[in-house]
């Protein structure tokens, strides 16, 4: 890869980071809203498509950490923001790896997605069990498929049809032809 590319690649993660920052702030208002949008999702399932695992997964472990420390505690570090940057490194790292190894065709778009957000969502189950078993409570099934699908619904139904439209979209420019096999 040349230099143009990885410079490239480095300064559209950081614009994916930006954006992972900025936007809870569109919802952040009534955070049931944004609980339920998953705002964050949204640029580091992006960064990986376009970007590549690698980059994915470092906008997605950074941001929820990033975004706590600098907001002071929204999202709360522990374990809210501690267990989002391991999902959202899973959204960023699978996202991309998929889009990379499968053929670049539309179906595959949906699948890399729907592969990256099921992964995504189930190491947030192992990292909540982890910490919240850490401090003496216990993290339930029930609580899981809340906190994954029940109450996500609307953030995944939008990442299922926007994400898909922007990746196809920025796949045929000729502008971003960085993330090649």
């Amino acid at each position: 890869m040349n230099n143009h590319r990885k410079l490239l690649k480095m300064i559209l993660a950081a614009l994916f980071l930006a954006l992972a920052y900025i936007m809870p702030f569109l919802t952040g208002q009534i955070p049931e809203i944004g609980s339920m949008l998953c705002p964050m999702h949204f640029p580091v399932l992006l960064c990986g498509f376009i970007c590549g695992p690698v980059w994915g997964l470092v906008v997605g472990a950074v941001s929820p950490l990033l975004r706590s420390v600098l907001t002071g505690g929204f999202p709360p570090m522990f374990p809210t923001a501690v267990c989002m940057a391991f999902e959202l490194a899973a959204y960023g790292f699978v996202s991309g790896l998929m889009h990379r190894l499968l053929p670049r065709k539309k179906p595959f778009i949906y699948c890399s997605l729907l592969i990256a957000m099921t992964v995504g969502r189930l190491i947030w189950g192992v990292a909540m069990f982890v910490c919240v078993g850490t401090g003496g409570e216990s993290f339930t099934f029930a609580a899981f498929l809340a906190g994954a699908v029940t109450n996500a619904v609307p953030g995944i139904i939008a990442q299922v049809v926007l994400i898909p439209i922007l990746v196809m979209a920025l796949d045929d420019s000729k502008i971003l032809k960085i993330n090649d096999k």
